[in-house]
């Protein structure tokens, strides 16, 4: 019996979501659907799923006994009270990033999932599920050695000017975080911010770029070039030096051609190309055990940590230079 999902934010990214779940993926389909903008949810039924019922609210969708199921897609400041209204319900929840604007949010989620004793909450941290970062997990759990350092790079062609220093880290950053740690399998204790010379393409209410730097809890040395204004294209690089080796994540597969006197591979200027097929194999996931009634993947204490570990780089960027140390409870066995 296909699980039935109920689809909470019916903008952008819910709305591919849902056209996912309906067109490309098995064992689930959209049987309801809330939006703030009730044109964006009418939009997303005539669209997509015209079987499924339009709510006036999330909470009533949640509700629902025709719902199996949440997709949690909706403005970042909204999701705490979703997911934990799932939760509360007993219903596996797909929650887009950020789990909680808050760290504290995002403890709370922890707590009443802990509480209510079974892992419901999936964060969609989709790099976990991107096959290049999956081919670099297995060399470095298997090949390298032990980890020493990471080298990495985050680099957009460029941002709109609503984007402001801060949103290098919960923006941007915020998926290194959570990568690097399912990569290494160890946590931060202390985050620092050092800012190179300023790009000409940057404004002032933004520093471009900047190079964020980590510790972890078994002494790998982690630094992170994140430069949103980088004209050439949209590029994401890993390198992880091992005792043994180093290991490169690898490139999106690209046709290199000879060309005019020159050798060029193209490089892609869309975020959402990138990682496109690490989305489908993300929500398979969710929804294969959504039909057990569980969850699976990045989880409510990823979000968690993700979060604290947010908060600490931010305060490292306002306190250039000064290393922040970065402190956890002890994680629920839960999540062990």
């Amino acid at each position: 019996m296909a699980v039935r999902i109920g689809v909470i934010g019916a903008g952008a990214i819910g709305k591919d979501h849902a056209r996912r779940i309906n067109q490309v993926l098995t064992g689930a389909r959209i049987v309801a659907v809330s939006d703030v903008s009730a044109e964006n949810a009418q939009a997303l039924r005539a669209d997509i799923a015209p079987e499924a019922t339009v709510f006036a609210t999330g909470e009533e969708l949640v509700a629902s006994d025709a719902v199996d199921a949440l997709l949690v897609t909706s403005w970042g400041a909204t999701h705490e009270q979703y997911v934990l209204a799932a939760i509360a319900a007993g219903k596996p929840c797909f929650c887009e990033k950020p789990l909680a604007t808050t760290a504290e949010g995002a403890k709370r989620i922890v707590d009443a999932e802990v509480a209510f004793g079974r892992r419901l909450v999936q964060v969609g941290f989709m790099r976990r599920y991107d096959t290049g970062y999956r081919m670099l997990k297995r060399v470095v759990d298997e090949e390298i050695g032990t980890p020493l350092m990471v080298h990495a790079a985050h680099r957009n062609p460029s941002v709109p000017e609503s984007y402001v220093t801060p949103m290098a880290i919960h923006d941007t950053l915020i998926h290194e975080i959570d990568v690097f740690r399912w990569l290494l399998d160890d946590d931060y204790v202390s985050a620092q911010v050092v800012y190179p010379r300023t790009t000409a393409h940057s404004h002032s209410r933004l520093k471009d770029p900047q190079i964020v730097l980590l510790e972890t809890a078994r002494g790998v040395r982690i630094d992170v070039e994140i430069f949103v204004n980088c004209r050439y294209g949209y590029d994401i690089q890993c390198q992880i030096v091992g005792e043994e080796g180093l290991a490169n994540l690898p490139d999106p597969m690209a046709i290199q051609v000879r060309k005019n006197a020159a050798l060029q591979t193209p490089i892609l200027t869309d975020w959402k190309q990138r990682f496109i097929d690490s989305y489908d194999v993300e929500l398979q996931d969710f929804i294969d055990a959504a039909a057990e009634g569980t969850a699976s993947g990045p989880s409510s204490w990823d979000g968690y940590v993700a979060a604290v570990t947010s908060d600490a780089c931010v305060l490292a960027q306002e306190q250039s230079g000064s290393i922040i140390p970065i402190a956890l409870p002890v994680r629920p066995s839960l999540y062990v």
